[in-house]
């Protein structure tokens, strides 16, 4: 579903605000007095946990916070000044005068939720995916409780179990129990009129009435559970503790993906490209200088392939494939710092193609050099010439699929079809591999021939997908 759908249906749903608790759990229960506990301003991945939240939370389409803290108050705000811009606005109740136990405070938030509530702890890492599937599927009266599986229970474990049936949240319990297969996240959507209702809901001196609400709408079958096993793009990780840190890095590099990923980049460039990733993240590089890096090493690879000369073609391979390995780490690093913009994503596409006719050039005047005096001389030439304009012209046709894709505006299902296996499979880097084995086996000039034949086919093919869908848009 497109960003513009699932906004409409958020506005039209009513799940559009956020309440972040950055001292206690959703249901209460205090997480600075474990040992090794994690705060709010944790770092992971070179962002503290609070200000991660914030950005996923706009990114997902959030469009305003409350945010109920205590007296880390002012490092939160300083925290939300650096990095990238917050646009959405952000109410700040200090739990000294909005106690969390105190009805009134509840009562007072509803009054600024437009039908439903996020209600987030900040001590966990969770996805885009997740926020936008819980705005899509919030219903009249209902209650969202995200479960995540146990995968490993640690000694003390004192977070929430949950029992379920048909996607119904039947009990609330501990998970110290041996059988306890799925627990709460620190992640739920709560209507309005739940929270408006406080008053009415008994709750012991200096506890939170969220698991009373739950516990209480549950009985009338009005709670629905949210696996975050159920998707790939739904997932939450905890991060209670410094210890869980490295495994909420895991998942977000392992939440990592780019638009065109073939199968190289997804089983060889992405698993080495995280090193990487690592480095330019602790030098502080930017996106888009990570992309001139990439770049530069291509357009040296492609003067290595013009040398000419067996061993010259080797290393230029090779520096051809480390450069589709640098080239993954700019997106890695937009993605995980939240620096994603469309210029960047423009220069990398283009820098791409930049990199791949200058490579088909130098093969070609490589493959010349070879042959140079002879009566067919002239062929490497018009190969090289012939792959480097369908590669200019496949540019040209990809950037105007993108924005027929992004408009919704494909003429059939076939022509769309089409169109997102050729940009999925065909539009990726996996090619540097088939140059890496054409410069062992020395047969660069072969390669040549598959390209310019291959291009020119791509682009004829892209015509086909595309003209249906741009003369209806016309």
């Amino acid at each position: 579903m497109s960003e513009s759908l699932i906004q409409h249906r958020a506005e039209v749903q009513g799940l559009a605000t956020a309440i972040l608790l950055p001292s206690v759990s959703v249901f209460g229960e205090s997480l600075d007095r474990v040992p090794g506990s994690a705060g709010p301003l944790t770092q992971v991945v070179g962002i503290g946990l609070f200000q991660r939240a914030v950005l996923t939370l706009q990114r997902a389409g959030i469009r305003q916070l409350i945010v109920l803290a205590g007296p880390e108050e002012d490092q939160l705000k300083q925290a939300l000044g650096r990095g990238p811009r917050v646009t959405i606005p952000v109410r700040w109740m200090p739990i000294r005068e909005f106690p969390l136990d105190d009805p009134r405070t509840w009562e007072a938030m509803a009054a600024e939720v437009p039908g439903f509530c996020l209600v987030a702890s900040v001590r966990g890492v969770f996805s885009r995916g997740l926020i936008e599937s819980l705005r899509r599927e919030v219903q009249e009266g209902q209650a969202i409780l995200v479960a995540q599986p146990v995968v490993q229970r640690a000694a003390g474990d004192r977070r929430v179990s949950v029992k379920v049936q048909a996607e119904r949240l039947l009990a609330l319990g501990s998970s110290r129990a041996e059988d306890v297969t799925l627990v709460a996240a620190d992640l739920l959507v709560l209507p309005a009129g739940l929270m408006a209702a406080a008053q009415d809901t008994h709750t012991p001196p200096g506890a939170m009435p969220i698991r009373r609400w739950i516990e209480r709408a549950a009985i009338d079958g009005r709670v629905r559970v949210l696996r975050t096993d159920g998707h790939p793009s739904q997932w939450y990780q905890d991060v209670r503790t410094q210890a869980e840190v490295p495994a909420a890095e895991r998942k977000l590099f392992s939440s990592l993906k780019g638009e065109f990923e073939g199968f190289v980049d997804r089983y060889f460039n992405r698993k080495v490209s995280r090193w990487f990733t690592w480095i330019f993240l602790a030098l502080g590089a930017s996106p888009n200088g990570i992309t001139m890096v990439a770049t530069a090493l291509g357009l040296l690879a492609a003067v290595g392939f013009g040398l000419g000369t067996y061993e010259a073609a080797i290393v230029a391979a090779l520096l051809f494939q480390f450069a589709a390995v640098i080239d993954c780490c700019d997106g890695e690093v937009a993605r995980l710092t939240f620096t994603e913009s469309a210029f960047g994503a423009w220069l990398d596409i283009a820098m791409d193609n930049v990199v791949h006719m200058a490579i088909f050039a130098g093969i070609a005047v490589g493959a010349y050099q070879q042959v140079a005096g002879q009566d067919d001389a002239w062929i490497p030439l018009v190969l090289g010439a012939a792959a480097v304009l369908g590669n200019a012209s496949s540019f040209v046709l990809v950037t105007r699929a993108q924005k027929i894709k992004a408009a919704s505006g494909w003429k059939t299902p076939v022509h769309a079809a089409w169109s997102e296996f050729m940009l999925k499979n065909v539009a990726s880097r996996d090619f540097s591999v088939i140059v890496l084995l054409a410069a062992l086996l020395g047969k660069l000039d072969w390669f040549l021939w598959m390209a310019s034949a291959g291009s020119l086919v791509f682009t004829a093919l892209m015509l086909w997908v595309i003209r249906p869908s741009a003369r209806s848009r016309a």
